[in-house]
């Protein structure tokens, strides 16, 4: 089953650890703000429209966040994904399951960052994410088949999984981290359905594994984009350990989730040797391109602390490196659906209790989901799509063509304390949680 990290975005926050396993249960939380939690009414949903879609950006709703949303140790990192929630009929939170997916699909995805028509095929994005995912290829297949994409199987040469060295020896499993892979493989189908996909799971989620996994990957034959839904604090050290291998690595697009915490850096999106990806909100508009982006209210953003800004980015404000680059949805109340069934539990009538209590996400495996782990994988897809990442700078292409995204004006991520205002507030041009915007179509990749 897994752990459960529960917020409420406004009026306060609490925060609720389980562990399903062993049925130890353990609640930390400032006994008002759980007062205020329960009483509350059910946030408002928007109406819903064709794509099973439950929410607009405007909805101020319950998001948890993944269980591998923490980090124990000074090298360990913390995924960067976002679970839509609801309450129940007993007050309590619990996750927002369906008989069906909700939250925007694979044709939606396609649609809103003007990507049908392109094709990967011969490209592979490959995802690097810690421990292991039983159900990953499983989950996959259901997936695409909802959406009418192509199998990609491990029959079919489409899919892969090994471990960090790039063997079938696979790291424990983990609940966590198999919900983050099954939102970084969904996403790929979605943006770039004719891709191979090679899922890298290194042994834990400290540095070193993480490292020896992008290493892997960035060797391995046919990948054109790596992903990483990850993050830790800045540090010199660790920088300096990570962008001995990424600098290394010249011929293949490396996209970084930005963060979901608001403004302040993260590492490794904080790398000049990668692209840093924010986070937007993603609504249906009744304009020419058919949707409407403001940025997130906690996408990452910010200037690094010791950095070195790279010679594309020409922003005033920071005089070291500059997060992030580009950016695609991340608002887990603007989501996206994703299939995962190691986190489900089934209809028994503890089941019933588990799930009201919001430990599990009960038996369908449709989520909502968001959160900057989204926004990788997407890129890094448009990256494989565009088929010149032999070439790329770093992430360098986009700035020589802004012509070819949708910039993102309006939105902010921090209402005070932020220097300079554009690292938190989006305008024309570039800025902090947006960067220069969003993909339309392959053109700036």
């Amino acid at each position: 089953m897994g752990l459960l990290d529960h917020s409420r975005r406004a009026g306060g926050s609490v925060t609720v650890k389980r562990r399903v396993r062993g049925l130890a249960v353990a609640v930390v939380a400032a006994s008002a703000t759980v007062l205020s939690l329960v009483a509350a009414p059910t946030a408002s949903a928007a109406t819903a429209h064709a794509s099973h879609h439950s929410s607009s950006s405007a909805t101020s709703g319950l998001v948890a966040n993944f269980a591998c949303n923490s980090a124990s140790a000074a090298d360990q990192v913390h995924c960067l994904g976002k679970l839509k929630v609801k309450r129940a009929s007993n007050g309590r939170l619990a996750p927002l399951v369906t008989s069906g997916p909700t939250g925007f699909g694979a044709p939606d995805i396609q649609s809103a960052y003007n990507l049908s028509g392109s094709s990967g095929s011969g490209r592979t994005v490959a995802i690097v994410d810690a421990f292991d995912d039983p159900n990953a290829e499983a989950d996959l297949a259901h997936y695409r088949s909802q959406y009418g994409l192509p199998a990609c199987t491990t029959a079919n040469g489409c899919f892969k999984k090994v471990g960090q060295a790039g063997t079938s020896t696979l790291p424990t499993a983990d609940a966590g981290w198999a919900l983050e892979e099954s939102l970084d493989l969904d996403m790929v189908s979605a943006a770039c359905p004719s891709c191979n996909i090679e899922l890298f799971e290194a042994s834990s989620a400290n540095d070193p594994d993480l490292l020896a996994a992008v290493k892997t990957a960035s060797t391995t034959p046919g990948v054109a984009a790596i992903s990483n839904s990850y993050g830790e604090s800045e540090s010199s050290s660790t920088e300096g350990t990570w962008d001995a291998v990424l600098k290394g690595i010249t011929d293949k697009a490396v996209t970084v989730s930005s963060g979901d915490s608001g403004y302040g850096v993260e590492w490794p999106a904080a790398s000049q040797y990668v692209t840093a990806v924010g986070g937007t909100s993603l609504s249906k508009a009744s304009n020419t391109r058919g949707w409407s982006e403001t940025a997130w209210s906690s996408a990452g953003s910010g200037c690094s602390a010791y950095e070195a800004k790279p010679s594309w980015q020409t922003d005033a404000g920071c005089a070291k490196r500059s997060v992030a680059d580009v950016s695609a949805v991340a608002d887990p109340n603007t989501g996206v659906a994703v299939y995962d069934t190691y986190n489900t539990c089934g209809t028994s009538s503890l089941c019933d209790v588990l799930i009201s209590l919001g430990l599990v996400q009960g038996a369908d495996g449709w989520v909502e989901v968001g959160g900057t782990s989204a926004s990788s994988p997407i890129i890094a897809s448009v990256y494989a799509l565009a088929g010149n990442t032999a070439s790329t700078n770093y992430g360098s292409t986009p700035y020589a063509h802004t012509g070819s995204l949708n910039d993102v004006t309006s939105g902010s991520n921090s209402t005070s304390g932020c220097t300079p205002s554009y690292e938190c507030t989006a305008g024309p041009g570039y800025d902090g949680p947006t960067g220069l915007g969003t993909p339309n179509g392959t053109g700036a990749f």
